[in-house]
């Protein structure tokens, strides 16, 4: 699997991990248990940073919504939200907040191979931001405004899942995987 090399803009503190995609995996069926994060229940959906207190099923949403905006406006058809990948999603997000994995896609093969789906192609989009009233929005341009992570979002996929986690610094993850299921 190649990746490509991690592309930051400065805008207030937006950073921007490499679009990842991985190469189609024809008939891939997962049935593996999620093993990242045991005390994984879902995670409170207001995150108290240092000035700001973030709604992160909103920020999903949100980014969830301008995605398929984006896509329709083109003629692509609308990704549809799942559950699965979501969790999936929230727990990278939330382990990059804490510290407990770097912000990169590190980890991304096992996100995938954990939701079970039969799935032929996978990618994921992530961010991070500080100092933004609106991450989501911040995260989504930042996106549309890089190549790798634009060509995941035009992407082949129907199904999609969003993660988003805040730590006490007011530092904003978000996760996007994209799944193109049979």
């Amino acid at each position: 699997m190649s990746r490509q090399p991690a592309f930051g803009i400065a805008l207030s503190m937006l950073v921007l991990a490499g679009g990842l995609m991985a190469p189609p995996i024809p008939g891939h069926t997962s049935t593996k248990k999620v093993s990242d994060d045991s005390s994984l229940s879902i995670l409170s959906n207001r995150v108290a940073t240092s000035s700001t207190t973030f709604q992160t099923t909103a920020l999903e949403k949100s980014v969830f919504e301008q995605i398929n905006r984006y896509r329709l406006a083109r003629k692509l058809p609308k990704l549809r939200l799942n559950a699965r990948i979501t969790q999936q999603a929230r727990i990278h997000s939330r382990n990059m907040a804490r510290g407990r994995v770097p912000f990169s896609h590190q980890g991304f093969e096992q996100r995938v191979n954990a939701i079970p789906l039969r799935y032929n192609s996978a990618a994921e989009n992530v961010a991070f931001n500080r100092g933004y009233d609106n991450p989501a929005n911040q995260a989504v341009i930042g996106w549309i405004d890089s190549p790798g992570h634009l060509k995941n979002i035009k992407g082949n996929y129907n199904l999609t899942g969003i993660g988003v986690a805040a730590n006490q610094q007011g530092e904003v993850y978000l996760t996007q995987i994209f799944l193109r299921t049979r």
